[in-house]
């Protein structure tokens, strides 16, 4: 039987676009992806987050939904535009009230709150005054995070800057599949380094005005990148780098990759990265949370045919890959998720393995991880979603062979608490271990629910 470490942090997680509704209730501003899911064509069935999960008005139903779970932590996002509804000024009071309800709230239960302060809602007139790829940005944010600090420092058990810099950046200044939909590739990469910028500005901030106490991190989607054969080592190098080492780089070790630099040169001279700006990124962390789906395979492309682009996130013209014309993104064999997302829990023990490798003082910790299945609601009005089960057994096992290679991994947060608005794909696509009704808001368990809370009480693996 695989057991876990006696300290290990068993959580789940959502973000507050995907779940709390209430788009322009007390104040709340605007966010890009307010913007984006109300434009006609860019989101699946026309889906918006205007209702999501009713989390803002269903707080302490969820709140209890957490402890019957038995969690030790919960993963949330602020929203940026509920607190300080422009990006900037006075903080907007009811939304502070509303996260100092979900902080006590989660504490009375024995739960540690992990709070992300950017989980992609950028405030929409910082969009209009320039977004991610303009410095301003960067600043706008290390204030917010000092005034976060001040006002849920004390309680806060971790903070974790930005969720998947990656998608930020390249899914929404490259590819446009996500907010602000633009479809930039020089303005992808200055995102990259404000993101990066803003992260370690953060954490200065945070340290100064959070408890002590507190721990530091960054959530990062990294790509476990693997070649079809050995032939393949630089295209591997190449997408490791844009999809990677942009941000372990400035953020682990103060230092953008050379090679990411030369790779990039023809999109941009990278001026806008000014002295010192990599040093400020990087801020010591206490640990890194890693979020992980499915592994990237990669070859040379020759030029002939079609070039294959099956990387889980090519859905429109343009692509976020930058500079890697070169690089072929090779279907991987099944089974696959709902997203069409290949199952491979290897990944997941490689990757572990090789962070520990590269930063071995670093501990990590899994901030998201699950899938999404077409849940059918069997006879008995309940959801017996086997392969989700399924696939957070194999990955469970993954942790745990990582942890036994030597990784430091210190936590798992299941990907998600609860079946929510899922980005551009609406609410087609449902990851959770709760099941949401979206005609009545209804909240029931899927088996995933009950084998979690089993696995959580024990601290081990069945079978």
């Amino acid at each position: 039987m695989t057991t876990f470490p006696e300290n290990f942090l068993w959580g789940t997680a959502t973000a507050a676009y995907q779940v709390e509704g209430a788009w322009n209730e007390d104040g709340r501003g605007p966010s890009i992806w307010d913007t984006f899911s109300h434009t006609p064509g860019l989101v699946a069935g026309g889906d918006t987050g205007d209702v999501a999960c009713d989390h803002y008005h269903r707080l302490e139903e969820d709140l209890d939904i957490l402890a019957e779970l038995g969690v030790g932590a919960y993963r949330f996002s602020i929203s940026w535009p509920r607190v300080q509804p422009g990006g900037s000024g006075p903080l907007n009071q009811p939304g502070v009230d509303f996260y100092n309800r979900l902080i006590d709230g989660l504490l009375t239960r024995g739960i540690a709150p992990v709070a992300t302060l950017y989980h992609w809602d950028l405030p929409q007139e910082l969009e209009d005054a320039g977004g991610w790829p303009h410095r301003d940005t960067a600043l706008r944010f290390a204030e917010y995070a000092r005034l976060m600090g001040e006002a849920y420092g004390d309680r806060v058990h971790t903070w974790i800057t930005l969720n998947e810099p990656w998608c930020s950046a390249y899914l929404g200044y490259a590819s446009g599949v996500h907010a602000p939909a633009r479809t930039e590739p020089a303005a992808a990469l200055a995102a990259v380094h404000h993101l990066n910028l803003a992260h370690g500005l953060a954490v200065q901030a945070l340290r100064s005005v959070a408890a002590p106490t507190a721990q530091m991190s960054v959530t990062l989607n990294l790509h476990h990148v693997r070649g079809v054969s050995e032939a393949d080592a630089d295209v591997v190098r190449k997408a490791d780098g844009l999809a990677n080492r942009a941000f372990l780089g400035p953020m682990l070790e103060g230092a953008y990759p050379r090679d990411l630099i030369d790779d990039t040169a023809a999109v941009t001279d990278w001026s806008f990265v000014r002295d010192g700006d990599e040093a400020a990124a990087c801020r010591p962390l206490d640990i890194l949370g890693v979020n992980y789906y499915n592994p990237t395979l990669v070859r040379q492309w020759d030029g002939a045919g079609v070039r294959e682009m099956a990387d889980g996130h090519q859905d429109g013209a343009a692509s976020p890959w930058i500079a890697c014309e070169d690089v072929e993104f090779v279907k991987q064999p099944g089974p696959y998720t709902e997203m069409g997302w290949n199952i491979d829990e290897t990944g997941l023990t490689e990757l572990l393995v090789r962070l520990h490798r590269d930063y071995p003082s670093m501990p990590t910790m899994i901030t998201e991880n699950g899938a999404a299945f077409p849940d059918p609601v069997g006879a008995d009005g309940l959801v017996h979603d086997v392969d989700r089960v399924d696939y957070l057994h194999r990955h469970l096992t993954a942790v745990a062979e990582a942890i036994k290679a030597g990784a430091d991994v210190r936590g798992y947060f299941v990907w998600s608490l609860m079946d929510n608005f899922e980005w551009a794909h609406g609410y087609a696509k449902r990851f959770g271990i709760v099941r949401v009704n979206r005609d009545t808001m209804e909240r029931t368990w899927k088996d995933s629910a009950h084998w979690y809370r089993d696995v959580v009480a024990s601290g081990k693996l069945p079978g």
